[in-house]
């Protein structure tokens, strides 16, 4: 039973299930893609050299057929889907980014809005400069500044 509940919950953790989904989706593109090469790439290509069926060129070596033409056809349905993958990837990536600022923008405002930012400076209250706002002795009067006395 140990060994089941161990199962269920690799099965259920949430990569393998994205996994999974990508496998069936992958296959369904593959179809796809596999159709298009085959049935509107092939044939426009054809158009240009010929009527020339590129699934049926092999090479005879003695009582060997090397199908050239099909490992061509495969090559090109590669081709195909990485170039789709690399588009969908690129505009994903693109909204990613987008929302990322969008997020950061978001942040920032109720960042501002609840935590007010620290000053850089404040004025001594003896002599009236100046100073960085963490000094604890105005290096101009030499005066030691207690926290209430100060203005900012």
């Amino acid at each position: 039973m140990k060994i089941l509940k161990e199962f269920k919950e690799f099965a259920m953790k949430g990569n393998i299930i994205d996994l999974a989904v990508g496998v069936v989706i992958g296959g369904a593109f593959q179809s796809i893609v596999k159709s298009l090469v085959n049935d509107i790439i092939m044939p426009f290509t054809a158009a240009f050299t010929g009527d020339i069926n590129y699934t049926d060129w092999v090479w005879n070596l003695g009582d060997i057929q090397i199908g050239i033409g099909s490992f061509v056809t495969e090559i090109i349905n590669f081709l195909i889907v990485a170039f789709s993958i690399f588009i969908v990837i690129k505009y994903i990536n693109k909204l990613n980014r987008k929302l990322e600022d969008v997020e950061k923008q978001l942040r920032g405002k109720k960042g501002e809005e609840e935590v007010e930012a620290e000053p850089e400076t404040k004025i001594c209250p003896y002599c009236l400069t100046e100073i960085k706002y963490k000094a604890t002795k105005c290096p101009h009067c030499t005066s030691d500044l207690e926290k209430e006395k100060v203005s900012e």
